[in-house]
């Protein structure tokens, strides 16, 4: 499954999600959100992998949302959807999303769970390797 970035160019964590996923050779499509908006659809699709919903993807502390002087309660689930596609500097970027799995923002351990399972199986097999290693080093 292809990996969506939806990034903004002034933004560093965005920078570093790109870095990682060429890093990693993780095939993926990139946009960037504020000269090409994500729509409705795409934000539903998004919003139904959070955990708490608008509060996941919208950037409370940006000065794009403080001028608008609103709160979130006042609104209703259209309203804000859209206001996001009005306004895609409140979403908080990167968004990085598989269809399944969704990242927001940049966090590099959470990011590797868009590594193919074979890739972290064999990680972690070299990290227990490592581990048993040195075990047998202190006992022997």
């Amino acid at each position: 499954m292809t990996v969506n970035l939806y990034y903004s160019t002034s933004s560093k964590s965005s920078r570093s999600a790109r870095a990682w996923l060429v890093e990693n050779n993780i095939p993926f499509n990139e946009r960037d959100i504020i000269a090409n908006p994500l729509d409705r659809d795409e934000l539903k699709q998004i919003l139904r992998l959070t955990e708490n919903g608008f509060e996941d993807i919208v950037s409370t502390r940006s000065k794009a949302f403080k001028a608008l002087h609103i709160d979130f309660a006042d609104l209703g689930f259209n309203q804000l959807l859209d206001l996001l596609v009005e306004k895609p500097q409140l979403l908080k970027r990167p968004i990085i999303y598989d269809g399944r799995r969704l990242q927001i923002g940049y966090n590099e351990e959470d990011i590797r769970a868009f590594l193919p399972r074979s890739v972290r199986k064999s990680e972690l097999r070299e990290i227990q390797q490592k581990l048993y290693d040195d075990d047998q080093q202190a006992v022997g």
